[in-house]
């Protein structure tokens, strides 16, 4: 089984992700979804955090080869940046949501000098605001952002044109369309509702997804 099948799969059996088309899930925004994602989990089962670990720094050492810093994002990808960058043997650090109202009031927290060549560790992608912020604050403080390495993520139309519009590559583990194939190959879900959660994926406003075909 290959690295995206496999973490595909151990994110649904540590129940990481949950697929209900047919019972779906609300959004703050208001939005129905049939999938939830909480790759926080990942980090309680030792078994699956190695492997998603292991799969993360491999795609540091594959697709970012010159990495000199590994930065989490906050809170999610802290954990996982340090986890890998031990992996790495690398110097590790993450940014703020925002900087604090004290002390050195610090965004970035450990060291990050300019022209330091850093990989930004996250854990899952759906739009990507979030992790460009992150990307956008390390480049202003002088670093430079060779891209993302991520657990999972949706491969959302607007997640990708951001990454795209701001030149930010991002290489993830695993993603929806390998896990919706896991989720019907293992029984989950029917093969019926594939198509239905890729056609949320490409379009989260329109609810015509949650009509059975």
């Amino acid at each position: 089984m290959d690295t995206e099948k496999r973490i595909a799969k151990d994110l649904l059996d540590i129940q990481a992700v949950f697929l209900r088309p047919n019972e779906p899930f609300t959004w703050a925004s208001g939005i129905k979804s049939p999938i939830y994602c909480d790759n926080r989990l990942t980090l309680s089962n030792v078994r699956v955090r190695r492997e998603v670990e292991a799969a993360l720094a491999e795609i540091i050492r594959e697709h970012y080869p010159e990495c000199e810093a590994v930065m989490g994002t906050s809170t999610a990808g802290i954990a996982h940046a340090a986890l890998v960058a031990e992996i790495l043997g690398l110097p590790m650090g993450y940014v703020r949501s925002s900087a604090k109202d004290h002390g050195r009031t610090n965004q970035i927290e450990g060291k990050c000098d300019p022209g330091c060549k850093v990989v930004v560790v996250e854990d899952l992608i759906s739009t990507a605001g979030s992790c460009l912020d992150v990307v956008q604050v390390l480049k202003e403080a002088g670093a430079e952002v060779l891209g993302i390495a991520s657990i999972f993520t949706y491969g959302m139309k607007k997640g990708l044109d951001r990454l795209a519009a701001a030149q930010v590559k991002n290489v993830s583990a695993s993603n929806l369309d390998v896990l919706v194939d896991v989720a019907a190959e293992i029984g989950y879900i029917q093969s019926s509702d594939r198509q239905r959660l890729l056609q949320f994926r490409d379009n989260p406003s329109d609810e015509s997804w949650m009509q059975k075909k």
